[in-house]
């Protein structure tokens, strides 16, 4: 699945949210706490997500591209994993990012909803 959503928060603005975990829950409704031991996202970093209801997702980071502005990481329920391509791109105004998801249709489906709302909230000033 591809989500894409466009904004008025600077391309380097989104591109800090997205690289500093400390900053996921501000823009992520979905997301309580990140704990991890890194301040700024590299190839290698591990860590956990803590959701709204209290469950726990591991996660690790697969690839960062500061100058592309592109990151992609692997996150893991359970049995279930996810892998996920995020993308920040400047727009005339703002920004734009791009998210593809990939994983079974099913855990897919329901990260969908609150992706999007995500993505929205993540390019606003």
């Amino acid at each position: 699945m591809r989500l894409r959503a466009e904004g008025p928060a600077s391309a380097e603005d989104v591109w800090l949210r997205y690289v500093t975990p400390a900053c996921w829950p501000s823009w992520s409704p979905q997301i309580r706490a990140v704990r991890v031991d890194e301040e700024r996202l590299r190839p290698g970093t591990r860590g956990e997500i803590v959701s709204l209801f209290g469950v726990t997702a591991a996660f690790v980071v697969e690839s960062v591209d500061d100058e592309r502005r592109r990151w992609a990481w692997r996150v893991r329920l359970g049995p279930v994993g996810l892998r996920l391509r995020h993308e920040v791109l400047r727009r005339p105004g703002g920004s734009a990012t791009k998210l593809r998801i990939e994983g079974p249709a099913v855990a897919v489906a329901a990260y969908a909803g609150p992706a999007r709302w995500a993505l929205g909230r993540l390019v606003r000033e």
